[in-house]
């Protein structure tokens, strides 16, 4: 770059001589050695214009090959920093302390900032009052101590913090000065700092007697070393420590909360959460008032409120055992104007700061006798925060300070909605989940069986508990099912997960098993068809519910046994459910060994029958798993209390349902538990009469004439006009339509009587409707008419036609 003559108007010495203040000079270079931006200081330090300097290349700035090497010695570098030889524009050599960043300010494009600080006129203080002066007068406190841990310098600033001169202060310890715990503990680090010579941190804040934790210090110590490296004192600096100090708690009391408020589905229990986490770490009074109605927030409610509001006090939490405060207890009801704070607050929709003297708390104090306290207590700091959750109003949350000094800030504000809305969302869940568990507890009553049906098989108890935990209801269920013959078909089930669609699943399976009990269907393959419904339910939700769920039953347990009085036999099998427990008369206590078929909805897996003999009087024991999954003793405890209570004798079985109920169960179930206890009773040969009969239709006038006989030997002469019709008629289809041999059944059961017709022919029968001239086809009918249910019942080989009547009470 050529000399140029100076520029009208400049002092050839104009750029070095410095006759002003102190000026930086910068200019930016690119990556191809370009200069792209110059300042003013860079043309006052070389006296080259803008237009002069940019657009050139930067190595002609350069006095020498030192400061190409410089150049060199930055490349790939991020930062710079030496002395170069710059060449001023009238050529004259400057040595210049030069700082150099590489940055990207616009794209990929890098480029090279320059930075050079040209130092003004002399007449800045020397180092040695500006090292004073910064000792003396900075904003933090400032001490040394000597090697004997004793005061021998303190700035105005630990002077003002602890009113106390430098002079007053020489010659003490830290101990003495401030004399609190935490003290002794600085006095131990800075012993560590001199032995050391490494710099210590107080973790605790430093503050003298009357001064709170958060208006502390924040206190490091550092060694003051001689030119020879010997550390001769110690020097401490402590700044305030409010600002880090109230972060920091507002921070633990943030996940404190995360951990105490919800914990339960209870709204009671939540709002006394949401005060016991407030008082006393941010506040020294709480209340939560909820609305009885929660209100949608989609349009906005008037504001000013239009009238006074009620409220229902659902917490409160006070620093004051017997405050005026808790003038308002919980569960009562609280009325606030419509211009109060609280009203307001609801009204608009967010939360609110108050001081003591703001005219809205002093206009509602005067006006409400109920907020008399608020001058009572010396109340002088007020937040109030709306609960709100999921586009609903729930309530409102009250804060107050009288006891702490300091007021609420903006930052308390921010915590307690914080708060609040964790709150609010809890108690808007619980209240979800109350009316879906009362939704669902209604389903759940309406499909398990109000009462058990009468019959003579089985003397029966049962119970139902539903889940006490936040999973709500689940779909546990038993039933009764009264079958031809006199006997009587026990359902007990598991569907897995809980609430609505566990009910309803449960209602599905139980309307289910009823259906099929109908069509009298041994266990096993009555469980076999409940096996392929839980597939075709499976296979038509999979689509409408997600992954997370167990979709139409897969995974439902199913106990299904037949109890016949008549043989004593009990035929079952189950579904991945528990077996069942059996008492004998004489005391014994076991688990029928009944084959362990998998969970419905699996498929392509048989279920085996399992037929035992019961003596009479015997107890059957049915339940769901939640009953032996109790949290508290291991399974195999539960099995021993559970075989203790059955073998005691009990005078109803209803007391054995609460004993059994009462020492397996120490707290609410985390599952729904059915238990279902049955006692069984027996039809001895003096209630079932039975004949062989031919294959001819001369025999009918000897079966209506043997029935008749032993209706008169049991007492039942007024039944005999139907036993007689219902016996010729289907007597007479046995033999026209059936095959030998040929059976006829009478059984006397309690209140009922049951005719029976057994051939081998496996044709079912079926009603139709006779023509007018027709002359048969009516038998049927007649008999669907008299009796109370009639039905077939299909074996292995042939099927059995039954028809039961109703005794009178006669």
């Amino acid at each position: 770059m050529e000399r140029l003559p100076t520029p009208p108007g400049e002092r050839p010495d104009e750029s070095d001589a410095c006759p002003g203040s102190a000026y930086t000079a910068t200019a930016t270079v690119s990556e191809q050695g370009i200069v792209t931006g110059w300042s003013e200081g860079a043309r006052r330090l070389l006296g080259y214009l803008p237009s002069e300097a940019v657009g050139q290349a930067a190595a002609r700035l350069l006095a020498d090959d030192v400061g190409e090497a410089a150049r060199r010695d930055a490349a790939g570098r991020e930062r710079w920093s030496g002395t170069v030889a710059l060449l001023h524009r009238d050529g004259r050599r400057l040595e210049r302390a030069l700082l150099a960043h590489r940055r990207t300010p616009h794209g990929p494009a890098a480029e090279w900032l320059l930075v050079c600080a040209v130092a003004g006129r002399p007449g800045t203080p020397g180092s040695e009052a500006l090292r004073e002066w910064t000792f003396t007068q900075s904003p933090d406190i400032l001490a040394v101590f000597d090697a004997d841990l004793r005061l021998v310098r303190a700035n105005s600033g630990m002077e003002r913090a602890l009113s106390l001169t430098e002079d007053q202060m020489r010659g003490l310890r830290l101990p003495e000065i401030a004399p609190y715990p935490v003290s002794e503990e600085a006095e131990s680090k800075m012993r560590l700092a001199l032995e050391s010579g490494e710099p210590q941190q107080v973790e605790a804040y430093i503050r003298p007697t009357g001064v709170s934790a958060e208006r502390g210090w924040s206190t490091s110590l550092a060694p003051l070393k001689d030119p020879d490296g010997r550390v001769r004192a110690v020097c401490l600096t402590a700044h305030s420590g409010s600002g880090g100090y109230l972060a920091r708690q507002r921070m633990l009391l943030r996940s404190d909360a995360e951990a105490r408020i919800g914990t339960t589905p209870d709204i009671q229990r939540t709002a006394q959460e949401l005060a016991d986490v407030a008082v006393p770490r941010l506040a020294d009074f709480a209340a939560v008032d909820l609305l009885d109605t929660p209100q949608q927030v989609d349009q906005p409610p008037p504001v000013p409120p239009a009238g006074p509001l009620t409220l229902g006090r659902t917490a409160v939490r006070s620093v004051l055992e017997d405050s005026p405060q808790s003038l308002a207890a919980v569960d009562e009801k609280t009325t606030y104007p419509a211009l109060s704070p609280v009203a307001e607050c609801l009204a608009r929709g967010r939360g609110a700061l108050y001081g003591g003297s703001d005219p809205a708390i002093a206009r509602w104090a005067a006006k409400d006798p109920q907020a008399a306290w608020i001058r009572e207590v010396g109340t002088h700091s007020v937040m109030v925060v709306p609960m709100r959750a999921r586009g609903t109003t729930l309530g409102v949350a009250f804060f107050s300070r009288h006891q702490r000094q300091e007021p609420f800030e903006p930052d308390d504000l921010l915590l307690a909605e914080e708060l609040t809305a964790q709150a609010a969302l809890s108690i808007h869940n619980a209240r979800g989940h109350s009316r879906e568990r009362t939704t669902t507890m209604t389903l759940q009553r309406s499909l398990l069986p109000h009462t058990l049906p009468d019959q003579a098989a089985l003397e029966i108890a049962s119970r139902y508990l539903p889940a006490g935990t936040q999973a709500g209801v689940g779909g546990d269920w038993f039933d009764v099912i009264p079958l031809s013959g006199a006997r009587v078909a026990l359902v007990v089930g598991d569907v897995v997960g809980h609430g609505i669609r566990a009910s309803a699943t449960m209602g599905r399976l139980r309307t289910a098993v009823r259906t099929l009990a109908d069509v009298e269907l041994p266990p096993d393959e009555l469980l076999t068809h409940l096996d392929d419904l839980v597939i075709h339910l499976s296979a038509d939700e999979s689509g409408t519910q997600g992954a997370a769920e167990t979709a139409g039953g897969i995974g439902t347990t199913c106990l299904y046994a037949v109890y016949d009085p008549v043989s004593r036999h009990c035929t079952l099998a189950r579904a991945g459910h528990p077996p069942p427990a059996v008492v004998t008369p004489d005391g014994a206590v076991y688990f029928l060994d009944v084959p362990a078929g998998p969970p419905l909805g699996l498929g392509g897996l048989p279920f085996e029958t399992m037929e035992t003999e019961l003596p009479e009087g015997s107890l059957l024991a049915l339940y769901t798993d939640g009953l032996l999954e109790p949290r508290h003793h291991d399974i195999d405890e539960a099995l021993d209390k559970m075989f203790q209570v059955l073998a005691r004798p009990a005078p109803t079985l209803d007391t054995v349902c609460d004993r059994v109920l009462t020492a397996l169960l120490t707290h609410r179930p985390d599952d729904d538990i059915a238990l279902l206890i049955a006692r069984t009773r027996a039809l001895h040969a003096d209630k079932v009469a039975a004949w062989d009969l031919a294959c001819d239709p001369a025999i009918v006038a000897q079966a209506r004439k043997n029935a008749t006989d032993q209706l008169t030997a049991w007492g039942l002469d007024d039944a005999a006009f139907i036993t007689e019709l219902t016996v010729s008629e289907l007597v007479t289809n046995a033999i026209r339509y059936g095959k030998p041999p040929i059976q006829l059944r009478l059984i006397h059961a309690d209140t009922t009587l049951i005719c029976e017709v057994y051939d081998s022919s496996n044709t079912a029968p079926h009603l139709r409707r006779a023509r007018t001239y027709d002359e048969g086809g009516r038998g049927l009918l007649l008999v669907a008419q008299l009796a109370h249910r009639w039905g077939t019942r299909h074996a292995p080989i042939g099927k059995t036609i039954w028809a039961e009547q109703t005794l009178t009470a006669d």
